[in-house]
């Protein structure tokens, strides 16, 4: 997949294409309902598949007390879009400039003039330029005058008939419903970060863990005890994973994300890795004295380990 950051990194001689616009917040199964029919648009009449997304949320601009926090990283969501097969992702700085452009303006500079757009699919609630004042009449309409065609994708929902979207997703990781998120996901949550010294409790207490910097890719699950991966370099591992503050112990930063690697100990310092989430086991709770945590542990492994198996 080729990357733009920009319009004006687009160079001249791209397209003409198939595009869809969006957050893609996620990467979730509606947002690749709608890159399975982009790409089928594409491989049918020989265009490039192109996704138009944001290197943020709009709202951090817009109105930052409204933004939520973001599912995946802009790295995070770019690897996930290059696994769609996608040929070409247009990634936006949304600042002030690009939040003033007028609809018109928005759809000549960026599917027309850049992307040589011959169809645009987007769903039935999409908005676009200054105000949101863009709607999908006014595209159709523009896309007569323009010379492209638009298509408007259904919703995906599951069997309970909800849309899947990445809000949906954000309250299932606040529950600590990560089977669940990745059924609508398409793939596992996702942690990456530095792999950085603690307060090396775990290896004290018999069980040594990879903690993660604070300042790690991708939206933690709620706190509590997990059965997931960790991959480094591409190795990928079976892990019991800790969130939270450990109760247990004073001082603790929130929100620490530790990982477990079952039955083996590797050197990670330093080492930039990620940890996927697959099963909670449970939440997190505070013990009585060490030999109870000790205990504990031992079963979270083993709970883990059959998990995994």
């Amino acid at each position: 997949m080729r990357t733009f950051a920009g319009i004006d990194a687009v160079p001249a001689g791209f397209g003409p294409s198939v595009v869809t616009i969006g957050k893609f917040d996620g990467v979730h199964l509606g947002h690749r309902a709608v890159i399975a029919r982009l790409r089928a648009h594409a491989e049918r009449d020989g265009l490039q598949a192109a996704v138009v997304t944001f290197d943020r949320n709009p709202l951090a601009l817009l109105a930052p007390e409204k933004c939520p926090d973001s599912l995946v990283s802009v790295r995070q969501k770019l690897n996930l879009l290059a696994s769609t097969g996608v040929d070409a992702t247009l990634v936006l700085e949304f600042d002030r400039a690009l939040a003033s452009l007028e609809p018109e303006v928005f759809v000549r500079r960026v599917l027309v003039d850049g992307l040589h757009a011959r169809t645009v699919l987007v769903g039935s609630d999409f908005r676009y330029g200054a105000r949101g004042a863009g709607d999908v009449g006014l595209l159709e309409q523009l896309g007569t005058e323009l010379g492209f065609a638009v298509e408007v994708i259904d919703d995906v929902r599951p069997v309970d008939g909800r849309r899947v979207s990445s809000t949906w997703i954000r309250e299932l990781l606040a529950d600590g419903d990560v089977a669940r998120a990745t059924e609508l996901l398409g793939h596992a949550p996702t942690v990456s970060g530095l792999v950085v010294h603690g307060a090396a409790r775990g290896r004290e207490l018999g069980f040594p863990t990879a903690n993660l910097s604070p300042s790690s890719e991708g939206l933690i699950p709620a706190d509590g005890v997990y059965a997931g991966w960790l991959t480094d370099a591409g190795a990928r591992y079976p892990a019991a994973i800790s969130v939270g503050d450990n109760p247990t112990f004073e001082g603790v930063a929130q929100k620490q994300v530790e990982a477990y690697v079952l039955d083996r100990e590797l050197d990670l310092y330093d080492h930039v890795v990620d940890v996927e989430f697959a099963e909670r086991i449970r939440g997190m709770v505070a013990f009585a004295d060490i030999d109870e945590l000790i205990e504990r542990i031992g079963d979270d492994v083993r709970v883990a380990r059959d998990l995994l198996a």
